[in-house]
């Protein structure tokens, strides 16, 4: 049995295998993890709202969180759901109301501490299903807290965001990065040269989820270096989307088209993967009017926030980019 859960664990993604579990393992964000901690040590927690970039440690400072503050007790005392996936007021009223009101044991009334609730990608969900979040927060304060995660503070309405302690999460630094990587590649015993780990963070712009991904990609090809990782990079998703903005921007239509829905309907992504991966990829490009490529970005992030059908709002998205270069 014990050698199966070792098999297990061997199996993992690295991202996951190399999570940490307390808060002071976790990269960098030394300002936010030294309040954090102080304020977990307080009789009365409160709710608290992770904004920042991807891959920075948004989920994992939670996860810690929910494991310092209820030990061995931590999963069953802890919901963790991802608004991306489940955005309505349904997914509200019946998951988290169903976990926040549910009555606990005995033994969990003396233990003395709130469940908590971690809603990931918050900023995905609708305006009337945070409205809804906020009721639930107000009426379970006794028995429950919530740590509400999102790339985006801006997308959370404000009645959350006064209910929250906001921490506002940073993009990890190159060195922090690297080292992070160089350990794992040490405790997995595999080969490794640091120019590839810095392309890695370079292609990723330190995110460090990514980062590790990409790099178990490329030790999957015999050894991390700057031939696999250019490998791995050129099969990510990031990298998927930017090839769909080139064809788009060079006038081939049908092409990015068919690219797009490859990666919509074969590979999964997500219209919203989709527009952040579209953002940070044209930094990396020369475009000649950045201003009217932004507008555009923004009329079809709006409408897709709003509601509108993906595939056609998407497909208006390359339209609008391939008239972009002809002006």
């Amino acid at each position: 049995m014990e050698s199966a859960k070792k098999t297990d664990l061997a199996n993992l993604m690295w991202s996951e295998k190399y999570r940490p579990k307390k808060l002071g393992q976790v990269v960098d964000q030394k300002e936010i993890i030294k309040g954090i901690s102080n304020l977990i040590k307080s009789p009365d927690i409160p709710h608290m709202l992770f904004a920042g970039p991807a891959g920075v440690g948004k989920t994992t400072t939670a996860l810690c969180i929910a494991m310092e503050l209820l030990g061995e007790e931590w999963r069953k005392n802890t919901l963790e759901l991802n608004a991306s996936d489940e955005r309505g007021i349904k997914m509200v009223r019946e998951r988290v109301k169903e976990f926040a009101a549910s009555i606990k044991l005995a033994g969990d009334r003396e233990f003395g501490r709130p469940k908590i609730i971690i809603l990931d990608e918050a900023d995905e969900m609708t305006s009337e299903a945070q409205t809804a979040l906020r009721r639930i927060i107000e009426d379970s304060a006794r028995t429950t807290r919530f740590i509400i995660i999102c790339n985006y503070l801006s997308q959370i309405i404000e009645p959350i965001q006064s209910r929250c302690v906001v921490f506002r999460f940073t993009r990890l630094p190159k060195e922090d990065v690297i080292d992070h990587l160089k350990m794992i590649c040490e405790q997995q015993k595999a080969k490794y040269e640091e120019k590839a780990l810095a392309q890695i963070y370079e292609a990723t712009g330190g995110d460090l989820r990514h980062s590790i991904n990409i790099m178990q990609a490329a030790a999957g090809m015999g050894s991390v270096s700057m031939a696999s990782v250019t490998s791995a990079i050129g099969i990510s998703g990031r990298a998927r989307v930017g090839e769909v903005l080139r064809l788009a921007m060079s006038g081939r239509f049908n092409d990015s088209r068919a690219k797009l829905l490859e990666l919509t309907q074969v590979y999964g992504i997500s219209e919203g993967d989709f527009m952040k991966y579209a953002n940070e990829e044209a930094y990396e490009m020369r475009i000649e009017k950045p201003e009217e490529f932004a507008a555009i970005m923004a009329e079809y992030d709006y409408r897709l926030a709003a509601g509108a059908h993906p595939e056609i709002q998407l497909s208006a998205l390359l339209a609008q980019l391939g008239k972009l270069t002809k002006k």
